[in-house]
């Protein structure tokens, strides 16, 4: 089923008429009414608002996770390991650990494999490398010693998070945060924390809480200064992440004037910075000012702007996979399903394993399906390979 379709069966569930639903929700009775019919995509607001206003978990509507097309490529090893870590908390079972330079060679394959789009490669070293962690930081003799371990181990569990996100376990990614928020103080980085608050609003935005997703960047942004490069790298990211919440708000003009701030950080940059694993730079600015007409501008112009950007060879495949899966979604809005296709065809192709599994890609293919007078064998056959039947 595609979202429209659960939405009207947890709708009737609930006991509300499309009317009823609308004003809870803030949201036209048209809207609801189109995307029920599947007419309208869903964005990724309007679901966190049916969502919050029916009283239920954004995944009961976005179906996710994906388990039976997860299941197609085989079991996800390491992840009944990984749950069960999170679930552990405080009282984690600690392992042997390596030496410093062999788990810190461990730490940069995980991250590699996140930023090239190998998800499941990520998740099957995870676990062995957090139980090392933990035991690193139990044993660590003097402040150098504790401080690498504990640093180390906020960088695990940002990838944790991130790896679980895009699986499609939300409740996985909250446990991993909430860990992440110990680990981080146990650091005198500030940069941690502020990954982590950043995070946490990605995830409240989700839940349709975005004053209080906001609230959190802002907290975030005051504990950076713009002392170094790092620190810069940190604001940039944090400004990035404050235009998508004011978007996802409907707050167009505070949004564009985080972009600004953003641009103005990332101006004399020469590539995309990897600190923190933030993947803060001019490309990832230039995506996100896309994304924000997206969400709450013009949709005609985010696919304009963001089918003529060039992006930068060392943006991570993951988020340039996510730039054509955006650009996919504003050419449907804007009434050119065959231009939303190709942009999705290069998000298949920039990223395979992330593509396959990203709820808004679907409901884009479902969108495209319904205003095509004509299915056509290249729509057929991404259905077929996402698995989700038109």
């Amino acid at each position: 089923m595609h979202i429209g379709q659960r939405l009207a069966a947890e709708r009737k569930l609930a006991g509300l008429s499309q009317q009823r639903l609308a004003a809870r929700a803030s949201y036209s009775l048209s809207m609801v009414k189109a995307v029920e019919q599947g007419r309208e995509v869903a964005s990724p607001g309007f679901i966190a608002a049916m969502a919050k206003a029916l009283g239920i978990e954004p995944d009961r509507l976005q179906g996710t996770p994906f388990v039976d097309t997860l299941k197609e490529d085989g079991p996800v090893e390491g992840l009944s390991e990984l749950r069960a870590i999170l679930s552990e908390g405080a009282y984690i079972s600690a392992g042997q650990p390596s030496s410093p330079a062999t788990m810190s060679a461990e730490l940069s394959r995980v991250e590699k494999a996140l930023r090239e789009d190998r998800t499941r490669h990520a998740v099957i070293m995870l676990p062995g490398l957090i139980r090392q962690l933990h035991g690193a930081a139990e044993v660590s003799q003097g402040d150098l010693e504790s401080t690498e371990a504990y640093e180390m181990l906020c960088a695990a569990y940002i990838a944790a998070e991130g790896a679980c996100c895009r699986l499609g376990y939300s409740s996985l990614a909250a446990l991993a945060l909430d860990r992440l928020d110990w680990a981080a103080g146990h650091v005198e980085d500030p940069g941690y924390a502020v990954r982590s608050l950043m995070k946490r609003a990605r995830l409240l935005m989700s839940y349709g809480s975005t004053d209080i997703a906001m609230s959190l960047v802002h907290r975030g942004l005051k504990l950076v200064p713009e002392d170094n490069e790092r620190q810069r790298v940190l604001r940039g990211y944090g400004h990035l992440r404050a235009a998508i919440v004011a978007a996802r708000g409907l707050q167009l003009k505070a949004a564009r004037d985080h972009i600004d701030e953003a641009r103005l950080i990332a101006r004399p940059m020469h590539r995309e910075s990897n600190l923190y694993t933030t993947d803060f730079g001019p490309g990832n600015v230039e995506i996100h000012s896309c994304a924000v007409e997206l969400e709450a501008g013009d949709p005609g112009k985010a696919a304009d702007d963001g089918a003529l950007l060039t992006l930068p060879p060392d943006v991570a495949a993951p988020r340039a996979g996510h730039h054509w899966q955006d650009n996919a979604r504003a050419w449907l809005m804007a009434g050119k399903p065959d231009k939303a296709l190709v942009a999705l065809t290069k998000a298949r192709a920039t990223a395979p394993q992330q593509t396959r599994l990203h709820p808004s890609v679907r409901e884009t293919i479902h969108g495209i399906a319904a205003v095509q007078r004509r299915q056509s064998d290249s729509l057929l056959g991404f259905a077929s390979w996402l698995g989700t039947p038109l």
